[in-house]
């Protein structure tokens, strides 16, 4: 299992913005393109003094699942028009890391 991570950060005035992006627009619109061997994507926000980081997780089966997502430069970020209009900053290339133990956790 591959876990891909990738970093933004907007100010504070338009960080709710770009989580309205990101939710009503930039998730559906990679659910949509089912791609074989996604498993699932987690969006992560944390208030700093100065802005606003946002993470994205990302769970593939692969290395070759996530090259379906982004193509042969799987590091390449996916970062959309309008998500780029409110951000401040962001990383340009998403790290990529081999998961070695995941346990889900019974209730």
């Amino acid at each position: 299992m591959i876990c891909r991570v990738w970093r933004g950060w907007t100010t504070t005035e338009n960080a709710d913005a770009y989580e309205r992006i990101v939710r009503g627009q930039v998730i559906p619109g990679i659910e949509e393109r089912r791609i074989p061997g996604f498993l699932s994507i987690d969006l992560v926000r944390r208030e700093r003094e100065d802005d606003v980081e946002f993470m994205t997780i990302m769970w593939f089966e692969s290395l070759a699942s996530v090259r379906s997502f982004t193509g042969e430069d799987y590091e390449t970020a996916h970062v959309p028009a309008a998500a780029r209009e409110v951000l401040s900053d962001f990383d340009e290339r998403s790290a990529h890391y081999e998961v070695l133990d995941r346990r889900e956790q019974q209730n």
